[in-house]
């Protein structure tokens, strides 16, 4: 017996495609990189959009664009530039492989249209490289991400255990296909994603207000959420001990290396081990501020003493940066949050005191 998945959804493709696309360009958002689109747009969109909302990227795209309004201007800046303009969205990687890719769109005498040509770029996967092509070429490409995914899942019905998304999105490349609009495929892969986000919500979904619930298997059934059954993630608890070590008006940062996989030249509050100091002893020191956050299947708890300056030699990595130049430089964006509270709460004890 195949898989659901294995087969076009139980739905007229056609019927779908005006019914989803209807409704998109009456209730379509608003959003800037759809209003006089362009491909640089469209590419900085789709680079922002990974793995971060559409209300966190807004006014991150509004200052890039001001900035740096087109791929000669972004080819152009440099590294420390990009990262300072990325800042707070997190994943830098991505910054920096935005950076490469319009270093490499300005050399080529062509700039490529097709799925397969994007995806040789710098930081261009499947899912990207068919909304890039499809919005901007017409390439009947169709696109799959989370939002696509849960939406077909609930089509079908599918109630096959995907051990995560990236298996989810493979078994649903087929039927999204199946589904694309040829005459629109853009639209229609704007108006997938705009429905997940808007509509078929992973949580409470808006099925009464949906324009495909007719064509919907999960909503006859009145269990949307059940679908797509992703197995749990393993949640691995980590805790981090960091110092806050002041000298003559400087903090004392880590700076990750050049050629670091995530964080390279970023700057953050050093860790115990980066100050020459074990846990025990950095933890003896006044707790600043204790933090917690996920990033992946990791929670995170960071804990930041006062400590100190190091009577040793410095990690090659840390760095005195000037109190006065903290706002010159790259900080990941929940180090700029904790640097920003620790600075005013020791201004205000400061008062307080005299």
């Amino acid at each position: 017996m195949p898989r659901s998945t294995e087969k076009i959804p139980p739905v007229a493709p056609a019927e779908f495609q005006r019914t989803l696309l209807a409704w998109y360009r009456t209730n379509a958002r608003p959003l800037p990189w759809r209003q006089s689109a362009s491909l640089y747009k469209t590419v900085v969109s789709e680079f922002m959009l990974q793995q971060t909302q559409v209300k966190t990227v807004l006014p991150y795209f509004a200052r890039w664009l001001f900035a740096l309004p087109d791929f000669g201007a972004l080819a152009a800046a440099s590294e420390a530039e990009v990262l300072k303009r990325w800042e707070g969205l997190g994943y830098y990687s991505r910054a920096r492989n935005l950076h490469r890719l319009a270093r490499e769109i300005v050399s080529r005498p062509v700039i490529p249209r097709t799925p397969a040509e994007w995806r040789e770029l710098p930081g261009v996967g499947p899912y990207t490289a068919a909304a890039i092509t499809s919005i901007a070429f017409g390439e009947t490409a169709a696109c799959v991400d989370g939002n696509v995914v849960r939406i077909l899942a609930r089509l079908t019905a599918d109630s096959t255990l995907f051990r995560d998304s990236s298996a989810a999105a493979k078994a649903f490349a087929a039927p999204a296909a199946a589904l694309l609009s040829r005459e629109n495929p853009g639209d229609h892969n704007q108006a997938m994603m705009e429905l997940g986000a808007t509509v078929c919500l992973r949580q409470n979904p808006l099925c009464l207000t949906c324009p495909v619930r007719p064509h919907c298997a999960a909503a006859r059934r009145g269990e949307p959420e059940k679908f797509p059954r992703l197995a749990p993630k393993q949640i691995e608890q980590q805790h981090v001990t960091r110092v806050w070590c002041e000298r003559d008006g400087a903090l004392l940062l880590h700076r990750a290396a050049a050629d670091a996989r995530r964080f390279a030249n970023i700057h953050e509050l050093p860790s115990a081990e980066h100050a020459g100091l074990d846990h025990a002893r950095a933890a003896r020191g006044e707790l600043l501020a204790r933090r917690r956050r996920g990033i992946t299947r990791f929670q995170i708890t960071e804990s930041i003493h006062l400590a100190p300056p190091p009577r040793r030699k410095l990690h090659p990595e840390l760095v005195w940066i000037a109190l006065r130049d903290l706002e010159t430089i790259s900080l990941s964006g929940p180090h700029r949050r904790w640097v920003t509270e620790i600075l005013a709460g020791r201004k205000g004890q400061s008062r307080a005191d005299t």
